[in-house]
């Protein structure tokens, strides 16, 4: 394990911070900000990133069925068009293709459907701030609990 990130750049708190709170504007629910990220987390494989927000979900209350289920929740009877919409554009950008755009012209628009230019801008942040942590959390592998802000809080 590598030494804690945030201990060798103290300004790494900062972009945390910023990147919460743009997240964190309202134009999105916390919750489906959340689920994003989640998802985000079982594509690239982290389980720091799964654990993270896996307990963000529990603590706003988040139904276990609803959790447990976004590693399949095309098929899932518990999630809104709009979160449908989300997770499907968290997968494209995150998932290589072998062909064609990652994200369609279709897929934006079906995003478009369910969320005004500041929201789907917001879910682009939110899947952009998983990105910018991801190699944190793969080669430094923080613990659980002990490193980031809670959005929550």
């Amino acid at each position: 394990m590598a030494e804690d990130p945030a201990a060798l750049v103290p300004e790494l708190a900062e972009v945390s911070a910023a990147l919460f709170k743009v997240t964190g504007n309202g134009s999105v629910p916390r919750s489906t900000i959340s689920l994003v990220q989640l998802r985000a987390g079982q594509i690239v494989a982290s389980t720091y990133l799964t654990v993270l927000h896996t307990g963000f979900l529990r603590k706003a209350k988040e139904s276990e069925e609803r959790i447990t289920s976004v590693a399949s929740w095309q098929d899932s009877p518990y999630f809104t068009g709009a979160e449908r919409a989300a997770l499907a554009l968290v997968e494209a950008v995150l998932q290589p293709r072998t062909h064609g755009e990652r994200v369609s012209d279709e897929l934006y628009a079906q995003a478009a459907a369910h969320y005004p230019p500041t929201a789907l801008t917001t879910l682009m942040f939110a899947i952009g701030q998983v990105g910018f942590f991801t190699p944190v959390a793969l080669i430094a592998k923080p613990v659980p609990g002990r490193s980031f802000t809670d959005p929550w809080a």
